[in-house]
């Protein structure tokens, strides 16, 4: 995108009663939503759609948000994150990708935080606003399903590419690259994809469960979120397997958190954030050491990060200065980057990139886009990625991706299996 958006925005935001849940409400033609622990956003309809490509694709898209918002008329009688102005976006992986980043202003949102559902309303350059109503749950008729095989990359394929890389690593030049194979298939007919996006939001409650543009997932990993001028970030890297029962899965947790391997590719993860970070914010804090994270099928090492933001800094701004973080890239992160586009027979489209939402006043919500598919016309595809270093070994890493499409694949289970 060269030009800045003119459109003038007059947004209102209004309290509501309690909706259904948020999945419930979703578009049947085009799902809109950002949904972490039932709270979040959903949306209807585009009152703005921007799109951009390129090098400077985040950075093009924070400057056009400032000018949306300085032309923008809002009026909000909630006042919590989310309220008022608000864009969802989802932004590509490379800087050459010819997928599209894309960044929409709902016609209509549903929120809900902290036991308060509210209703925003977008008129664009005078036109009428919807009327500021909880939309009608449409019932999912068929659920979505689609048998994915691999893509571009084979399982062989992908451990020759985990070889070369070790091999590029022992040379010097890099010491972590995150290598992605993918995954392909066709939908059933008939499939409603809002049956996927409610199966990821049931069983991860605790992921960033989104659907913008036909990207579709659920994010175990934030990016970075402001809320109050505070900022907050959460590195994962470092990945086991659950156990099969509480004796083994503690056995598995305890092993990751003393996997030399492990630990030193969670170290270049945090070390590339807070080194980005520092410039924008102020008393940044991130804790000596990771602590385990549990999810259904995983475990995580992961470190929070906190600190104050500096002013006129938006979340939006912030994950750009982010993107890629060692967790999806490597480090340090123009090899790693090079070695991905030499070593990856794909382009990554939205996967790895970034995901979320940023409001008028600059406070956002954004994840790294993992654990998630793409979906054009019937076409769908999904993406998994293992961290690479020196003494990584390649069938061990081959195993960690086959764990990390496990949500992906199960939410579309065909209906036979």
């Amino acid at each position: 995108m060269t030009s800045l958006p003119t459109a003038r925005l007059t947004v209102t935001t209004v309290r509501v009663d309690e909706a259904p849940a948020f999945v419930e409400l979703l578009n049947a033609d085009a799902p809109l939503l950002w949904r972490r622990k039932g709270a979040g956003l959903v949306g209807h309809g585009e009152a703005l759609r921007l799109e951009f490509s390129g090098p400077h694709r985040m950075q093009d898209a924070a400057r056009a948000w400032q000018q949306i918002v300085a032309q923008a008329h809002v009026s909000d009688s909630v006042c919590v994150p989310g309220t008022g102005l608000v864009g969802l976006a989802s932004f590509a992986f490379a800087d050459n990708s010819p997928t599209s980043s894309v960044l929409i202003v709902p016609r209509l949102t549903v929120g809900r935080r902290d036991d308060v559902t509210w209703i925003t309303t977008v008129s664009v350059d005078g036109d009428e606003a919807p009327e500021a109503r909880v939309p009608h749950p449409a019932p999912v008729e068929q659920r979505a399903s689609a048998r994915l095989v691999p893509g571009r990359m084979s399982e062989g394929d992908y451990e020759e590419a985990v070889e070369s890389a070790i091999a590029r690593i022992s040379s010097g030049g890099l010491s972590k690259v995150v290598l992605a194979r993918d995954l392909t298939g066709t939908l059933a007919a008939g499939s409603d994809i809002r049956s996927m996006v409610t199966a990821l939001a049931h069983a991860y409650p605790d992921c960033w469960t989104f659907a913008i543009d036909g990207f579709y997932g659920a994010s175990p990993e934030t990016l970075v979120s402001v809320r109050g001028g505070i900022v907050d970030a959460r590195v994962l890297a470092g990945t086991a397997a659950r156990g099969t029962d509480p004796a083994s899965d503690e056995t598995a947790a305890s092993a990751l958190a003393t996997s030399r391997k492990d630990l030193d590719e969670h170290a270049f993860a945090v070390r590339s954030v807070t080194e980005v970070l520092r410039p924008l914010t102020s008393h940044l804090i991130a804790a000596e050491a990771p602590f385990t994270l549990q999810l259904a099928n995983l475990w995580h090492l992961a470190t929070d990060v906190s600190g104050e933001v500096a002013a006129g800094v938006s979340a939006l701004d912030l994950a750009a200065a982010l993107h890629p973080t060692a967790a999806v890239a490597g480090s340090p992160t123009e090899a790693a980057v090079g070695l991905i586009a030499e070593l990856e027979p794909f382009d990554r489209g939205r996967y790895a990139g970034a995901v979320g939402w940023v409001g008028a006043n600059g406070e956002g919500e954004w994840a790294i886009a993992l654990r998630c598919v793409a979906v054009t016309g019937e076409h769908v595809t999904a993406h998994a990625g293992a961290g690479i270093v020196a003494d990584s070994v390649a069938t061990t890493e081959l195993r960690e991706t086959q764990m990390k499409f496990r949500p992906v694949l199960d939410a579309l289970a065909p209906l036979d299996d």
